[in-house]
């Protein structure tokens, strides 16, 4: 499955966060029912899109840069106001999401707990804001040396976790080959 992951980026509102499914859009998913949700403001939080991944690599100028087996391809969104607080609720998210099935099909396993890797990949494009005209705005977006920053930081406390991480290239034009899970 692939999912959407947000965390609110005002570190005191952090444990109102939740998951949801990417199909349809900005519909809150069954699985935090019960809890205050963060998303009457989808521009204020750091955001990653997570696909299962049988295999995937990245490439720049077709050279590959970043390569993963089994894992999450991870497109994660830096902010303007995100900082470490956000960088580590990302990461133990990615890593601890049960998004894995058990011996009896049923999502109940980790990252951590399948012994997968990451392909990380750094996503402005996910700050993408179309309300207005038919030009999207990328203004929520962090400036690229704080976003590489965090997303290095993201990187760094999977690796903290026993997650492999491979990367892409911060600022490059980069192919993502994806075989979806």
């Amino acid at each position: 499955p692939r999912l959407c992951v947000s965390a609110s980026s005002r570190s005191e509102r952090l444990t109102h966060c939740s998951v949801r499914a990417e199909h349809p859009p900005l519909v809150r998913s069954d699985l935090f029912k019960g809890t205050r949700c963060c998303q009457e403001d989808w521009s204020l939080v750091v955001k990653a899109v997570v696909q299962r991944v049988t295999k995937a690599k990245v490439s720049v100028d077709n050279r590959t840069v970043g390569a993963i087996q089994s894992g999450l391809v991870v497109l994660l969104g830096i902010g303007n106001d995100d900082g470490e607080a956000e960088a580590q609720w990302m990461a133990r998210k990615i890593a601890n999401l049960r998004i894995f099935a058990d011996e009896e099909n049923k999502f109940n396993r980790s990252l951590v707990d399948v012994r997968g890797e990451v392909l990380l990949v750094s996503q402005f494009t996910l700050y993408g804001d179309a309300r207005k005209g038919r030009r999207p705005s990328f203004t929520e977006a962090a400036p690229p040396e704080g976003a590489e920053r965090l997303v290095d930081r993201v990187a760094e406390l999977l690796g903290e976790n026993g997650v492999p991480v491979a990367c892409g290239q911060f600022r490059a034009n980069m192919q993502v080959e994806i075989h979806n899970d």
